[in-house]
Order: C-alpha cells, then sequence, then structure tokens
C-alpha cells in the first residue's frame, strides 16, 4: 500500500503523532520496526524534524493539523485518563489500558500494538512520542508532567493551533539563506540554512517575571572569554539581597565593584542594607567554569540589552523547565552553535575555536555574513515530518489561561 493510500483516519492519526513521512513507506509500517519486547527493548530514538519551525511547509502542516484536530474533536477527541505520577516499562493494570487508549487516539502509539494491559516497549516508545511533542524529556516513562499535558484538552489544543497559525503566517516569507530561529516558549534554538535545520539547542530563556523579548536582528559578533557586567536589573533584584545573606559572595564569584571614577571598591565598604550598591558597576572576571557568560558571548544588537550565551551552569539544559533567566538566553552546546556562525568567517574553524576558548584570552570574533536572529513566540505548530508539537503557553500571550504544565514548577534560581 503507498503512503496515497492511507485512509483518512491513518493519515489523520499520522499527522498527529509525527509519524507521516515524505518517503513512499506507509507511515505506521516505519515505526513497526520498534521490536515488541518489554524486558529488553532498544531505547527508540524520537523523530526529530529537519524542517524548520518558521517554514512554508511548517506553516502548511499546522493549517492540517488544525482540520485534523478538528475532526477528531468532532468524533469525540480524548478525555481525561486517571494515571499514577510514575509508571514505567513492565508495569500492569487498568491504568495501563487506559493509556494505550490515550496515546492510541492522537496516533502515538501505532495501530498494531494491540490492546495488552502490560506497559510494554510500544508504550514506552509511544510515551516518547508523546513527550517529544509536548517539550518534556523523551523518558519513555509517566510521571506528573506527562499526565498533565496528555490530559490537556482538546479544545485548549485547537485554539493553541489557530492562535499560532497566525504568528505562522507572519514568518512564513522568506527569513534568509541562513537564519537563528529561537522560540521562547519551546526554550530552544534552531539554525537553518537551505531550508532544513542545520542544529538544533536546548535554551535557558526569561522567567515570568523577566520575560526573554520579541525581537529580529542580525548576530555581527561573537565574543570569547567575555566580563560579564552585571544589569542594573539583577544587581537591585539579586545581588544586593545576595550581598546580605553571603558577605563573600562576590569574592568567591570573582565579581568586582567598580566607581564611577574606574576605581576598585572593596565589598567591606558599600553598606547594602541601603541602595548605594545601585550607583556601582559589578563586573565578573572572565573565566568559564564560574563566569555568568561562560566561554562565549553572542552579541545581538537590540533595544532591550539582552543577548545570548554559554552557562557554567550547563545542568538546566537537561530540565523541562528551563525559564530561568532575567531575559538573556543561555545556549547548549555553544561551541557548535558559535563553529556554525562562524563557518564562513576566513580563519574561524573550530579549531580556531577551541583554541580561542582555552587560551582564555578575551577576543572579539566578527562575523563575515552577519547572521539574521529572530526571538519568537510559538506554542504550537506542525511540521510534515515531525508532527504536532505544543509548549506550554509560559508568559500567557495565547489568553488561554495558566499554562498546565508550567503551574507543576517551581522558580528556579538565576
Amino acid at each position: 500500500m503507498s503512503q496515497l493510500s492511507l485512509t483518512r483516519r491513518e493519515t489523520v492519526l499520522a499527522l498527529l503523532s509525527g509519524a507521516a513521512s515524505t518517503a513512499a513507506a506507509p507511515a505506521f509500517a516505519q515505526q513497526a520496526e520498534w521490536l515488541q519486547n518489554y524486558d529488553a527493548g532498544p531505547r527508540n530514538a524520537v523523530l526529530r524534524s529537519s524542517t524548520p519551525m518558521l517554514s512554508p511547509e511548517s506553516l502548511q502542516a499546522t493549517e492540517q493539523a488544525i482540520a485534523a484536530y478538528r475532526d477528531l474533536a468532532a468524533r469525540g477527541g480524548w478525555q481525561p485518563v486517571q494515571l499514577p505520577d510514575r509508571m514505567g516499562l513492565g508495569a500492569r493494570g487498568s491504568a495501563v489500558a487506559a493509556l494505550r487508549q490515550r496515546l492510541s487516539i492522537t496516533g502515538d502509539l501505532q495501530q498494531n500494538a494491540g490492546e495488552s494491559n502490560v506497559y510494554d516497549s510500544y508504550v514506552e516508545a509511544a510515551v516518547r512520542q508523546f513527550q517529544a511533542r509536548v517539550g518534556l524529556s523523551t523518558t519513555g516513562a509517566i510521571n506528573r508532567a506527562t499526565v498533565v499535558a496528555l490530559n490537556v484538552p482538546i479544545d485548549r489544543r485547537i485554539r493553541q493551533l489557530e492562535t499560532n497559525v497566525v504568528r505562522l503566517r507572519t514568518w512564513s516569507g522568506n527569513l534568509g539563506g541562513r537564519y537563528v530561529v529561537a522560540n521562547i516558549p519551546a526554550a530552544m534554538v534552531e539554525t537553518v540554512e537551505n531550508g532544513h535545520v542545520a542544529t538544533r539547542h536546548a535554551a535557558g530563556v526569561g522567567k515570568i517575571d523577566r520575560q526573554s523579548p520579541l525581537l529580529q536582528t542580525k548576530i555581527p559578533e561573537v565574543n570569547f572569554n567575555p566580563t560579564w557586567t552585571v544589569p542594573a536589573s539583577i544587581i537591585k533584584k539579586d545581588l544586593i539581597p545576595k550581598m546580605r545573606k553571603e558577605p563573600n559572595y562576590l569574592a568567591e564569584n570573582k565579581i568586582r565593584i567598580i566607581s564611577s571614577s574606574g576605581g576598585e571598591i572593596a565589598p567591606s565598604q558599600v553598606n547594602w542594607n541601603s541602595d548605594e550598591a545601585t550607583r556601582y558597576t559589578f563586573r565578573q572576571d572572565p573565566g568559564g567554569d564560574f563566569n555568568s557568560l561562560g566561554f562565549v558571548r553572542i552579541n545581538i544588537p537590540s533595544p532591550y540589552g539582552v543577548y545570548m550565551h554559554d552557562t557554567p551552569a550547563k545542568g538546566i539544559f537537561g530540565d523541562d523547565y528551563r525559564f530561568v533567566s532575567s531575559g538573556c538566553m543561555r545556549v547548549q552546546n555553544v561551541r557548535d552553535y558559535v563553529a556554525w556562525l562562524l563557518k564562513n568567517t576566513p580563519g574561524w574553524d573550530r579549531a580556531k575555536i577551541d583554541e580561542t576558548i582555552n587560551s582564555g584570552q578575551r577576543v572579539n570574533a566578527r562575523i563575515a555574513d552577519p547572521v539574521s536572529c529572530y526571538w519568537v513566540y510559538v506554542t504550537a505548530w506542525a511540521t510534515p515530518d515531525g508532527g504536532v508539537q505544543f509548549r506550554d503557553d509560559i508568559y500567557n500571550k495565547d489568553g488561554l489561561g495558566p499554562a498546565p504544565v508550567a503551574a507543576l514548577q517551581g522558580e528556579n534560581d538565576i
């Protein structure tokens, strides 16, 4: 059977789950390669789309997803499932049967997986697929965040798609041959070249009360081994309260206090119980192991004073909740990102980048062909080869009420 002969039901489910493919093989036949063995089944990789989120192809797929979800809603959609907060491979019982049914409705669970009440490798792979589509860690095991995401009503999902297809239309034109897209609610950065995603990076973005802005600019420069000048907002909101509790904080983090005349002031000379500190400049020494910018700062001119950078706190990139900054954006695997930015700049191959970082010297690299950069806010989209994606409306820009999964998360430190 060719892909063109799939039934409407199969086509809808393939689109919803991300099983659709541009290849001629049937969508569900591709998933049938997963082995049925819950004792020692392989940990299956989740399909990652190479189609840019901001592209005509993504826009068309999102329009098709709206039709598919409306059709699914007309046939009853899905009902909330009662699941334990922890469940994984090898579990048995009625909760597993309910989970199977819920995953099959949106096509995450393949049709030939059966109706067993066992949490087998088919279910594990389907949970991974679903988690990938809602931006959660693809563990393949049920946790509280996955349960909450499974139970988001279909009406809300449809409204998300309808809201975001308007945003996608805005960005469906020619964004350039090489560009960067940072999707804030997804806390994710894509580099795009010749119509395909070249690299993808998890990111740490602005907290709810210190939001990363929407912007459009060009990246002209990369700063290696930068110093960090603490923004005034962080001095007032974070640094002063920190010094009241931990008087050695500045010394331990190699942050110097500079007066208006350029001289250095000892922390003991500042009255931390007043606003005196706001009159000074605070500058952190370079050093990737402790400097808040890590080894690299990516300069992006804008009226907001934000930029992209490395971080010594790389553990955040493994978290589902990465709304942790004061507006700037921390980038995972920053060396790969910088290598892509500088690929057309003579003298800046990966070996030179590593050498410069290892030198510890402050060096600025001007990009030969400044790269367009877009910080956008998209909470729902689809791609022909990657299924329908949903993210929490962390800044409540969709107007649909509190974000379900984000409500589970606590605030993180800066």
